[in-house]
């Protein structure tokens, strides 16, 4: 599986390549500015990007905005971004397009190797991987402009899950309840939320995310 990588800070992208390197995966390229990022996207057509959202020359949202450019001309291109912070605009635009292949993870939250690989590996194949705080914030926000279709508290738990990618079973597991209270509690949000329910774990989270987008 080819990569390309964009960090400006040395030893972080380095040590993401050796990490990269030793899982198997090709890295195709690793580079430290937006314009390089742009030609490496473009020439060497990725099967995934691992992307720091702030990159010289602006140190702004440059790496994103790459990245946003590189999916518009490739559709469906997955794109991994990695940040110091949750930036609840980056993570919306990232998902906007709702086709799925998109992963926001915060830096001081990966806590091991195993963690990371599976997140590259499940936004490669079409997946998403959202930090459970880029999830809280998104739907904290959400809350604020609008209230969230009435969810109950155990409601809102269960979507903030799935929201992560997570399955039935697993969501069972963290929240110590069976799996079939947790089919009807998805059952029920999704009917609060007049999105058309789903089997499918990627298109679970990408209409509970399409939601978190509206106006």
């Amino acid at each position: 599986m080819r990569v390309v990588l964009a960090e400006d800070l040395f030893l972080l992208r380095d040590g993401l390549v050796r990490m990269l390197e030793a899982y198997d995966f090709e890295i195709a390229a690793a580079v430290e500015t937006g314009p390089e990022l742009t030609e490496a996207l473009a020439s060497l057509e990725p099967d995934v990007a691992v992307v720091d959202v702030r990159l010289p020359p602006s140190h702004t949202d440059e790496g994103l905005q790459c990245a946003l450019a590189a999916r518009r001309a490739r559709p469906g291109l997955p794109v991994l971004v990695l940040s110091q912070h949750v930036e609840q605009l980056y993570a919306r635009e990232l998902l906007a397009d709702g086709n799925g292949g998109v992963g926001y993870l915060l830096k001081d939250r990966v806590f091991d190797a195993d963690q990371f690989i599976d997140a590259v590996r499940r936004v490669a194949a079409g997946g998403t991987a959202m930090d459970p705080q880029v999830i809280s914030q998104l739907l904290s926000r959400r809350s604020q402009d609008k209230p969230i279709g009435g969810l109950t508290p155990r409601e809102r738990e269960v979507m903030e899950l799935v929201a992560q990618g997570r399955s039935n079973a697993a969501i069972a597991a963290q929240l110590v309840i069976t799996e079939r209270a947790v089919a009807k509690h998805t059952s029920n949000i999704f009917g609060k939320l007049d999105l058309p329910p789903s089997d499918d774990d990627n298109r679970r989270v990408l209409a509970v995310l399409a939601y978190l987008d509206r106006g």
